[in-house]
């Protein structure tokens, strides 16, 4: 028995350039047999099972937390956890087709739980990075926001959006977890309805679009904080520093306590040019700080879907490359600079996660973009939609 579609494509042009185009698909299957588009879409089905839970002081109830699976026909897994939409796994081949989990996390709810978690996977916002003595004004009314870095504002303040637990609904290979940011909340005006929507293609695409609309004038910049070892998430720094980075990115924004000063500067003939591949045991002591947590400006190549290439990563021994695309005009490197060098901070599998252990590569708008003029606009109107897509291309270089 077979299926056929006949698909009739007529060019919106007239005259000799005018092309159309007729295009047959025949799907087969026997009797008792799945057809290919019913193997493609189990290879594609979304998993879900529990986590764990947790319990929560302000409600003072057990809270339950949800795990979904994404995975391919290349043996290419993603696991994403309600708490905080967070990715908690991304398990890679290498080319030799040896699996590893390239994602730093933890294995239950007390790790992500611990004060000392940084971010490991979730989505921060409303605001990530900073804003300068957590404050803002909108149309000439201030704002004050949780100062929780010193006097600064970090990552949507003491309870951000990485602490919360998220709604999740799945359609199709697509996992969409929302959460409803309420008016005031850690000092932010208006209320704000949050998607984050998760997806992996046969192609080893795993695509975060973000979207949000608010009941009143708000900042935004929200981004996901996965910070990626491609050797394997418990192999340390000693294996980041075998990564080749590359940056798409010709300026950055220097900081003075990781608050923009304000001016946009060439990158050439600094440390902080990476538009050719560097191996970060060379590139990162050349920087200031003796590691990157810098943002990036992204060149804009205004592409055919909106996205432009952030940047590339390679660990030439295992052979995984990772690309990075996005619309966004910015880029947060972080290489874990602040993360502890003893074992204080336990990860998945009985390791511990240590400085300069991983990378981050944190799609964005530019940090305090809401009190510089002169950045790209991040205040998101009622009736306007903020859309922020982050698209991760695994692949393997032999």
């Amino acid at each position: 028995m077979s299926l056929k579609i006949m698909v009739y494509i007529k060019s919106l042009q007239s005259g000799p350039a005018a092309v159309s185009l007729s295009v047959t698909l025949e799907c087969s299957y026997a009797r008792g047999r799945p057809s290919c588009c019913e193997q493609a879409h189990a290879k594609m089905a979304v998993e879900e099972d529990i986590f764990g839970t947790f319990f929560d002081e302000e409600t003072k109830t057990d809270v339950l937390v949800k795990r979904f699976t994404l995975k391919n026909s290349n043996n290419v897994s993603v696991q994403i956890i309600t708490y905080g939409a967070t990715i908690t796994t991304i398990n890679i081949p290498d080319k030799n087709g040896t699996l590893a989990d390239v994602n730093l996390g933890f294995d239950d709810m007390n790790g992500y739980l611990l004060s000392t978690n940084p971010y490991f996977g979730a989505v921060v916002g409303r605001v990530a990075n900073r804003i300068k003595g957590a404050r803002f004004s909108i149309k000439g009314q201030q704002h004050n926001v949780a100062a929780n870095r010193g006097e600064n504002h970090l990552h949507g303040g003491i309870k951000g959006f990485d602490k919360k637990i998220w709604a999740a609904n799945v359609e199709g290979s697509k996992v969409t977890f929302s959460y409803l940011s309420k008016d005031g909340e850690e000092g932010y005006p208006g209320d704000l309805l949050v998607n984050a929507t998760y997806s992996l293609s046969e192609d080893n695409e795993l695509v975060l679009e973000m979207k949000a609309t608010c009941t009143k004038p708000t900042p935004v910049n929200l981004t996901n904080h996965a910070y990626f070892n491609l050797a394997g998430h418990n192999e340390g720094a000693k294996e980041i520093y075998e990564h080749e980075l590359m940056l798409s990115a010709d300026s950055y924004t220097p900081a003075v306590d990781a608050i923009p000063t304000g001016e946009i500067v060439p990158v050439k003939g600094t440390p902080f040019d990476l538009q050719t591949p560097k191996l970060l045991k060379n590139a990162i002591p050349e920087t200031p700080e003796n590691g990157y947590d810098n943002n990036f400006c992204v060149i804009q190549k205004n592409s055919d879907n909106g996205l432009n290439l952030v940047g590339r990563a390679l660990h030439p021994k295992s052979g995984r490359v990772m690309e990075v695309f996005t619309n966004q005009p910015g880029v947060q490197l972080y290489t874990a600079n602040f993360v502890p060098q003893d074992d204080s901070l336990p990860g998945k599998g009985g390791c511990f996660y240590k400085k300069h252990g991983a990378f981050c590569l944190e799609t964005q708008n530019y940090p305090n973009a809401v009190n510089q003029a002169n950045f790209p606009n991040s205040v998101l109107l009622p009736g306007h939609a903020y859309i922020h897509t982050a698209l991760y291309k695994f692949s393997v270089q032999k």
